[in-house]
């Protein structure tokens, strides 16, 4: 009897585990930073706001400082929903996972009408591929070439120089093979170390990643004074995407009420990255000539094309972002080619 009592209690918390667990959804978010990082402040604003779209379901947020186990977990079921890079994004929407293709968008202005169009209605087939749904595109910040020699200011100046390349970002590899430089794989827990100790002489990230990787360490010279700098010129703009398990949501109009309101918060968004980029010392960016940011964009270009042609950016995905350049500066020379 006693086996018996303990059976039907065990059976009991079992059910009573899934059932909380079948009512409840699991927002997994990544941050290298931890719970104290933006990204946990961030979720919980979109956590307040879920009733107005419907989700009346608690929602439970687990941060993770590893993005390959967040998307594990994601792909095998334990997140419902989760907040990544875009570039990991890309295995479960190449369309939008191809926003943060090298050089495709270099102003705010091009970013932020980009994710207009990207929240409309009218590309709302476009957020789905296979039991995928993407709820909405947040700025992280543009990608700056941080190097540990200000005399390397222009990618054609990184020949010979040893280039960090974080796992999976293709781009940045073959903008180092196209010059003559070295690519060396590292990742966020190998960063900081890599380019403070010189391992590495070149990185592309966003400022929010100066001041928690200590990059200014790897910038130094004898005596206190700055040898290496940001060069101030816009690699990429990098950005995190929303996704959910498509069955996950109540009804497909969900979603579009949901990227219209990750939209919205866009202005919050640049704050956080205009006050990342402040808070880099003037002494540490590096301006750049006119022609050596033609210089650049040329380089990007090329590489683009390439890519696109191999199918690591979505073709589809690169028309629309050379037609959002040629909308805010339509005089620029592409606008006459149609070779994106």
């Amino acid at each position: 009897m006693r086996k018996m009592i303990t059976a039907a209690l065990f059976l009991g918390l079992s059910l009573n585990a899934a059932y909380a667990a079948e009512n409840k959804v699991m927002l997994c978010i990544f941050d290298p930073t931890g719970q104290n990082g933006y990204a946990y402040g961030y979720a919980k604003d979109y956590v307040l706001q879920a009733p107005r779209f419907g989700l009346n379901k608690p929602i439970e947020i687990k941060i993770y400082t590893s993005e390959a186990l967040l998307v594990k977990d994601f792909e095998a079921g334990p997140c419902d929903a989760a907040i990544m890079s875009n570039l990991r994004a890309r295995q479960f929407n190449s369309f939008t996972g191809s926003l943060d293709a090298v050089g495709a968008l270099v102003t705010n202005k091009d970013l932020s009408l980009a994710l207009q169009v990207l929240s409309s209605e009218t590309l709302a087939p476009k957020m789905t591929q296979g039991g995928y749904e993407v709820l909405g595109i947040i700025p992280i910040g543009a990608a700056y070439m941080m190097v540990d020699d200000r005399r390397i200011n222009t990618i054609s100046k990184v020949k010979g120089s040893k280039v960090a390349v974080l796992n999976l970002e293709q781009s940045i590899s073959k903008l180092a093979q196209k010059v003559g430089a070295q690519p060396v794989t590292v990742n966020l827990a190998t960063i900081s170390t890599a380019f403070n100790t010189h391992k590495v002489n070149v990185l592309s990230v966003p400022a929010v990643a100066f001041k928690p990787f200590e990059l200014a360490t790897g910038m130094a010279a004898a005596g206190g004074s700055v040898k290496g700098g940001v060069i101030r010129f816009r690699m990429a703009q990098i950005t995190a995407a929303f996704i959910v398990h498509k069955n996950k949501l109540p009804n497909p109009a969900v979603g579009q009420k949901i990227r219209e309101y990750v939209y919205s918060q866009i202005g919050t968004a640049y704050r956080f990255i205009d006050n990342s980029e402040k808070l880099i010392d003037d002494k540490y960016w590096v301006n750049l000539s006119l022609v050596d940011q033609q210089s650049n964009l040329a380089l990007m270009r090329s590489t683009r094309i390439e890519m696109t042609k191999e199918g690591t950016y979505d073709k589809e995905m690169m028309h629309l972002l050379k037609n959002v350049r040629c909308k805010t500066t339509p005089k620029n020379a592409e606008c006459a080619l149609n070779d994106e």
